[in-house]
């Protein structure tokens, strides 16, 4: 439901706020309704130890003192501490615990005798696994549980097909997306007017947030890259990409330009509003800002996605969307697992490959476009499953959301909805040429290669003797040779494919071009 901006009597004397993947005191949907209904609020964030405990961490080797590191954990972290900030600046505070979600806010609800727990909705399996039992949990204790859309514009079934059914292909779900969107939907929920129902928490509530370490995990270079945390990062940001949004539509092709938002992990955890961010796009994009048309159908996207796995939650368990490319034989054993290992290292042999694997390495990010590269290179050019990509992605992401991470590795590989056709299969090679044509980007992660010219460096394998020489690049030594030849792969892809369609060929279907992406 849009915001609710009616006359609500105060029903319960005590609620709490129950913040997860909402970190900000603005625009808030839970934050709003429970100021609405209730005299005095509380609020609270847990460090949910089912989420954290299952994290295997981004260092490459295990640490000496036991910690892990994971760059959100830290974001989250810092984003907690400035949020708490905000709450007592309001006139409130944040309870921060450690330990099972549902448990801990049952427990929290009960010690500060509240009727009502607010919430924001998330969709993903194990979220919902999460509410429910809470919902069970707090019943028993008397407490009802709230739960608002938050997380999006337009969640579940809001935008179906005209048979009621949800959409699998997303040109006609934004068509109906845009067409049902109107003002009513964008308006931010007006915190500051209600905030004088926040209430300090009690001293026994009071203690500080656990630190990092207590948490099990250790500082990472988050600090060094540009990423701040909470919603005055978030502001930040935006203001940033406003400044270019008109030239998004051009620029968000090349790596080595600064042409995305970055705003993706201030929205993966809520310090930025998606109704803020989908506001701005839609009343530039109404002005004709054809950047900000275009970043609004990347949100759209991301709406898409959530709603595919709302009706499909079997897709997190590892299952294709489209069932019969769950018979597709991947390459399996310790050649294999070479592979995956050359891959997720950034030694691939195909310089794009490899910077983008080193950029998700090093900085908990990569750009969208080499996301599609490296994700086809995975299963198109090594036939390797593709969930071992996704989840190599979802462990080192800092926006990894699992229903964009989900549909973005099915479109790659062609097996989930409204994905590339089957038979196209990017080429790294032409792929670096047309969209890192200087070697800008290939340069700064993969620096042993730096010296190459530029007609060299998109395929060190074909340079001559005196390029390799005069840039000091040893194959096989500096750096690697190709661990397949493309066209090789190209072919084996099509019969792998072709196979588990019923095709004979392994070629495409008749009277249909091949693009050559």
């Amino acid at each position: 439901m849009p915001p609710i901006l009616l006359a609500v009597d105060k029903v319960y004397p005590r609620g709490l706020v129950w913040f997860r993947r909402d970190l900000r005191a603005h625009d808030h949907a839970a934050l709003y309704h429970a100021l609405r209904s209730c005299r005095e609020v509380f609020c609270a964030f847990v460090f949910d130890t089912d989420i954290l405990d299952a994290l295997p961490g981004q260092d490459r080797a295990p640490r000496a003192d036991g910690l892990r590191s994971d760059r959100r954990v830290e974001f989250i972290h810092a984003s907690v501490r400035l949020l708490g900030e905000q709450l007592e600046a309001m006139g409130g505070g944040l309870a921060v615990r450690h330990g099972a979600a549902g448990h801990e806010i049952a427990a929290l609800a009960r010690a500060l005798e509240v009727q009502a727990v607010f919430a924001n909705r998330d969709d993903e399996p194990a979220a919902l696994a999460r509410d429910a039992q809470a919902l069970g949990t707090l019943a028993d204790a008397g407490v009802r549980l709230h739960l608002h859309k938050d997380q999006a514009v337009f969640e579940q079934d809001e935008v179906q097909t005209r048979t009621g059914l949800a959409f699998s292909v997303f040109t006609p779900y934004k068509r109906a997306w845009l067409a049902k969107l109107n003002d009513f939907y964008l308006r931010p929920y007006p915190i500051a007017h209600h905030a004088d129902a926040l209430a300090p928490l009690p001293a026994a509530h009071r203690a500080p947030p656990p630190s990092l370490a207590a948490l099990g995990f250790a500082p990472t270079n988050l600090g060094t890259l540009e990423l701040p945390p909470g919603t005055e990062g978030a502001q930040r940001m935006l203001a940033d990409f406003f400044e270019r949004i008109d030239r998004y539509h051009v620029a968000r092709d090349y790596p080595a330009v600064r042409g995305p938002s970055y705003l993706g992990v201030h929205l993966r955890f809520g310090t930025l509003s998606i109704r803020e961010a989908a506001g701005l796009a839609h009343r530039l994009s109404l002005e004709g800002n054809q950047g900000a048309a275009t970043w609004l159908s990347e949100l759209i996207w991301r709406e898409f996605y959530m709603q595919v796995l709302a009706h499909r939650p079997d897709l997190a368990e590892g299952r294709s969307f489209r069932p019969e490319y769950d018979r597709i034989a991947w390459h399996h054993g310790k050649h294999a697992d070479g592979l995956f290992a050359a891959w997720c290292e950034g030694r691939t042999g195909y310089p794009l490959v490899d910077a983008a694997m080193r950029q998700i390495n090093e900085t908990g990010y990569m750009h969208n476009r080499l996301r599609m590269v490296a994700a086809s290179f995975l299963s198109k050019d090594l036939g390797l499953d593709w969930r071992r990509g996704e989840a190599y992605f979802a462990n080192h992401l800092n926006d990894f959301e699992l229903a964009s991470n989900n549909g973005g590795w099915q479109w790659a590989a062609s097996t989930g909805c409204d994905a590339q056709p089957w038979f196209r299969i990017f080429n790294p090679v032409t792929q670096s040429e047309r969209f890192d044509p200087q070697g800008r980007f290939i340069r700064r992660y993969v620096p042993e290669l730096a010296r190459l010219p530029d007609t060299a460096i998109h395929a060190p394998w074909l340079a001559s003797p005196l390029e390799l020489e005069a840039a000091g690049v040893q194959l096989g030594e500096t750096y690697p040779r190709p661990l397949v030849d493309h066209a090789q792969a190209r072919e084996q892809t099509l019969a792998r494919y072709a196979a588990v369609r019923g095709r004979q060929d392994g070629g495409a279907p008749a009277r249909r071009r091949r693009p050559k992406s």
